[in-house]
């Protein structure tokens, strides 16, 4: 089941074409903390902005997604609008590695981190000096206790399963609300088509695009930027 407020003709938002702005889905009460950008915007770095989703239910806080260094003061005050802080969040919802997204997971010392088992092992092995991945960060999450590793179809969080989608990075990760046909797609869509090719192959793409389009047709994708 899913309600919520839509603001249509936003172009840089939430999901292809509208504004995702309040939620309720499965029993959880969905804001977002931070919007959206993509890396073509003139201020928002050579990335953007990933979309960070508060979801608060289940006796669960969850972010999906934590953003770069650029959004830290952001994202606290805007958590401190909704009476939270960094310690109660509970878990974090990695959709895949790069720093726009992953960076901040260690602002929540009482969280556990969800990551592909997939993402999480490609990425430990990258050189130093990656452009995209920090990999400080990722080297520290693999020996963190709050590191949760996920499999395809795995529930991360109550009524939220994995559903990967390499090619953006070997190891994306979408997750799939599957009762209420709700994904929050990460970087496998943009608001303008498809997530832009790095690490991943066209071929895994074309086939994590396939597995979303094989999706009921009814079903709302949610992307970062």
């Amino acid at each position: 089941e899913r309600s919520g407020e839509c603001r249509f003709g936003a172009t840089d938002g939430f999901g292809k074409g509208f504004v995702m702005s309040e939620m309720q889905l499965e029993g959880y009460d969905i804001d977002i903390l931070v919007q959206g950008f993509p890396g073509k915007t003139v201020c928002h770095g050579g990335l953007g902005w990933s979309t960070i989703a508060l979801m608060r239910g289940h006796g669960r806080v969850i972010l999906v997604d934590a953003g770069g260094f650029n959004i830290r003061r952001i994202l606290a005050d805007h958590l401190k609008s909704h009476e939270l802080v960094p310690a109660d969040v509970t878990d974090v919802c990695l959709s895949h590695s790069h720093y726009d997204h992953a960076i901040n997971w260690n602002m929540f010392p009482k969280a556990r981190i969800h990551i592909a088992e997939t993402e999480m092992d490609w990425a430990e092995d990258l050189p130093d000096g990656h452009h995209l991945v920090p990999e400080l960060y990722i080297r520290a999450l693999k020996d963190s206790p709050q590191l949760r590793l996920v499999k395809d179809g795995d529930e991360v969080v109550p009524q939220m399963r994995a559903y990967l989608t390499p090619g953006h990075t070997p190891g994306s990760m979408c997750f799939l609300f599957p009762s209420a046909q709700v994904v929050l797609a990460g970087d496998t869509l943009f608001s303008a088509g498809c997530g832009r090719l790095f690490e991943g192959s066209p071929a895994d793409l074309a086939l994590s695009l396939s597995r979303l389009r094989d999706l009921p047709a009814d079903t709302l994708l949610a992307c970062a930027h």
